[in-house]
């Protein structure tokens, strides 16, 4: 605890010394977290393929590498027009009152990240850390240890440990780091880590921004494609394992359609995995108690009456406790009492229901904690818009896994259980910097100078023509109204 308070306070006594950094700096920063990214790509992909025992190079390089770019830069080419002071009261400079409205840096951030992107989703809030002027500390996920070990030898090469600094360590550790009194604390994971991360940055009052996960839902619409989103809909199931908290967890679709749904789907994961075990491709459970967990989802789904159906290639023996790989798997007939119902599965595990209006596919969707993401699959009609109305959740994704994700500039995040706050793009400037309002006056005589004792008659009979004034324009917008 001692060695990460000195890092803490090496790390604020150099951001006081030095004040808010230029955009040039803050930039040449971005830059060598980019750097560091990308002259060690292939070290990089080796050490989370040593993490999950199969991961492949273009799994790693499509999702964890490749993915962050265009969203750093577009950070990096807007950090100075993020960074202007913003104007208030334009007119009151005339009159020597002048008022603004400055971006300033919070100081230090600490970033705990994540197993499922062990890389991704700690360079991007450290970017976006970066960009709003702040010094970094990151804690790498004790789960993929070679990730974290890479991580904390490369840092010192591009940067100083005032600017950023990695540590590495297991549950003590993490949670020692969590308890240190940052400007901000960013944290990715799961909903009841999350709650933990919360409770204790709130003993040092320090705000923090939550990316968590939950059951993301998915409904096709009535007269939807039904070949079309099965296929897309099983492919983005099967996205790192089913390790993504983006993930669709569950399909409802109309009751009719059920069987021709199931039939596509089975049809495609068979197409893409025609082999399991020995398939470099197909990423593994992260470690043998993601591999139990998500197997006691299934096996207390199938006791307690739920269809559950294996999609395994012919001659291959699965689940395989070697491998930690998990046939893909199809679920069906779900009721409550299910813990398959109720946790997110954050495996090759998809759940699928029937419905009979899309009133009832809603009422199921908010009976359960706010998505991180709702998906559609049919036409942008009125009933998609209605859909997007009486949900909610982080975002709407419709025809396409994670389309929400797309825009460089698009705010990501949740809400309610499955977050708070949200980075990418602005957002995340947003998010580690304080909005500081600095107003000066060269009047004559004070503004507010009449809020003290002794009141004077005149403030008195302004005070209550303010008031009347007031009561009158909102009882007419009231009256106008209805």
């Amino acid at each position: 605890m001692s060695d990460l308070l000195n890092l803490l306070a090496r790390q604020r006594q150099s951001f006081v010394a030095d004040g808010p950094p230029s955009a040039a700096v803050r930039r040449n920063r971005i830059d060598r977290l980019l750097a560091m990214v990308l002259d060690n790509t292939d070290a990089f992909v080796d050490a989370m393929a040593a993490d999950f025992g199969t991961r492949s190079r273009s799994a790693s390089l499509a999702t964890e590498l490749v993915g962050m770019i265009p969203v750093i830069e577009h950070t990096r080419s807007h950090v100075k027009q993020w960074m202007r002071t913003g104007k208030l009261l334009r007119a009151g400079r005339l009159v020597g009152l002048r008022a603004e409205v400055q971006p300033s840096p919070l100081g230090v951030v600490g970033i705990i990240g994540p197993w499922n992107f062990p890389l991704q989703l700690v360079v991007l809030p450290a970017a976006a850390a970066f960009a709003a002027g702040n010094r970094v500390m990151i804690k790498m996920s004790e789960i993929t240890s070679h990730t974290a070990e890479l991580m904390q030898e490369l840092a010192p090469r591009y940067f100083q440990g005032d600017e950023l600094a990695v540590v590495t360590g297991g549950v003590d550790v993490a949670a020692a780091f969590a308890g240190l009194p940052f400007d901000h604390l960013f944290f990715t994971g799961s909903p009841s880590v999350g709650a933990l991360i919360q409770r204790a940055a709130a003993d040092n009052l320090v705000p923090v921004t939550l990316e968590l996960g939950g059951k993301n839902p998915v409904v096709v619409a009535p007269g939807a494609d039904i070949a079309r989103s099965a296929k897309r809909i099983a492919s983005a199931r099967m996205v790192n394992g089913g390790q993504v908290c983006v993930c669709p967890d569950y399909v409802l679709v109309p009751e009719r359609e059920i069987d021709s749904f199931v039939e596509v789907a089975r049809a495609t994961l068979r197409e893409m995995f025609p082999t399991i075990v020995a398939n470099g491709d197909y990423c593994s459970s992260i470690n043998e108690a993601n591999f139990d967990r998500v197997m006691g989802l299934i096996e207390d789904a199938r006791s307690r009456g739920a269809t559950v159906e294996a999609v395994a290639p012919e001659g291959e023996v699965l689940p395989d406790r070697g491998s930690r790989k998990i046939a893909p798997t199809i679920v069906r007939d779900v009721d409550a009492t299910m813990r398959i119902a109720e946790e997110e599965i954050f495996g090759p595990v998809l759940m699928v229901q029937g419905y009979r209006s899309l009133d009832e596919a809603i009422d199921e969707i908010n009976a359960r904690p706010a998505p991180l993401v709702a998906y559609w699959f049919g036409p942008g009609d009125k009933d998609f818009r209605d859909f997007v109305r009486r949900t909610r959740s982080g975002g709407v994704a419709r025809n396409d896994f994670a389309a929400q994700m797309i825009p460089s500039g698009a705010p990501f995040g949740g809400v309610g259980r499955s977050g708070m706050g949200a980075y990418h793009g602005k957002a995340g400037f947003d998010a580690f910097s304080h909005y500081r309002t600095v107003v000066g006056s060269d009047l004559p005589f004070s503004l507010t100078g009449s809020a003290a004792p002794p009141f004077k008659p005149g403030m008195r009979l302004y005070a209550d023509t303010m008031l009347r004034r007031a009561r009158n324009r909102t009882h007419r917008r009231l009256a106008k109204r209805g």
